[in-house]
């Protein structure tokens, strides 16, 4: 397979890298090399490296706000999806997304078109595709709320659309299979104020100034809450916050978020994050999930 990737690398508008250190693109800043990584360009090329890629072992990343990579590194090929899938378009009641899109520039797209129902994106880190797939959401409102449908491949090549029954979006998370790689989003739109969407939009960025450490590197939530209870207030109760290990530890102004204080290894950040599924655990009796996603060799 590498060979052959060698062999129409230069053919294609995709950029292939071997041995690429994938760690620095999440915002964790820290992890170890993919195997194989490829930006992929557009739809076209996407269909050609899945036929060479076939079933080999692949992952999707995102914008990496979600996830952690472990220090040995992915045996594998991570693929990204590049500038051919960062569009939008808007068919009637329709918005048609691309995955790469980020969430932000989401919520943007819709205040100047004044389509509403949207903010709460602009308080997601992350891409379109990755929202989807782990139904993103917050301060109420969640992707599941504004979908209609997803176009996806799969290590086939095969296209098809999902409609929103299709994928079962529960809390953080989809039936969306590891093979399917999200390449469009289609929403359901209606239309409002500028000025009443805009003062959401900025309702939501004061709640994440005053409650998150945005400035830090780190993620989004740490963990999933737990039916009816907040991850947070569990982790803080459990005497957790200003924990750390090694050069990580858990905020203080936010105990469900771990930062990289500079040099932490990936190894320092699920470690501390296993410390406080223990200390959570020994009070509560109530284990915790990830919703960081960790990938790769231990």
């Amino acid at each position: 397979m590498i060979e052959n990737l060698l062999k129409f690398k230069n053919d294609l508008k995709s950029k292939i890298y071997f041995d690429f250190n994938i760690g620095k693109l999440t915002w964790f800043r820290t992890g170890g090399n993919a195997k194989i990584f490829i930006l992929v360009e557009n739809n076209r090329e996407l269909e050609i490296i899945l036929n060479e890629i076939k079933n080999n072992n692949f992952y999707i990343l995102g914008s990496g706000s979600n996830l952690l990579i472990r220090d040995n590194g992915y045996d594998g090929i991570i693929l990204k999806l590049g500038k051919g899938f960062n569009s939008f378009c808007i068919k009637q009641n329709k918005l048609e997304v691309g995955a790469s899109v980020q969430d932000i520039n989401l919520s943007n797209f819709a205040l100047k078109n004044k389509i509403e129902g949207f903010e709460f994106f602009s308080g997601i880190p992350g891409s379109i595709g990755g929202a989807v797939k782990m139904n993103a959401g917050c301060f109420g409102s969640e992707t599941k709320d504004v979908i209609e449908s997803i176009e996806v491949y799969d290590n086939n090549c095969e296209r098809n659309i999902l409609n929103k029954k299709e994928l079962n979006l529960g809390y953080r998370s989809s039936d969306i299979k590891k093979n399917k790689i999200i390449s469009k989003v289609i929403f359901n739109i209606s239309y409002g104020t500028p000025e009443i969407i805009k003062e959401k939009m900025l309702k939501v960025k004061s709640q994440r100034l005053s409650s998150q450490p945005i400035k830090n590197k780190t993620l989004g939530s740490t963990f999933k809450n737990p039916k009816n209870l907040y991850a947070a207030k569990l982790i803080e109760e459990s005497g957790c916050k200003g924990m750390s290990c090694g050069n990580a530890y858990v905020s203080n102004k936010h105990a469900n978020f771990l930062v990289n204080e500079g040099n932490a290894t990936a190894t320092d950040l699920e470690n501390l994050g296993k410390m406080v599924i223990e200390k959570v655990y020994n009070k509560f009796s109530i284990k915790l999930d990830w919703e960081v996603k960790i990938i790769g060799e231990y």
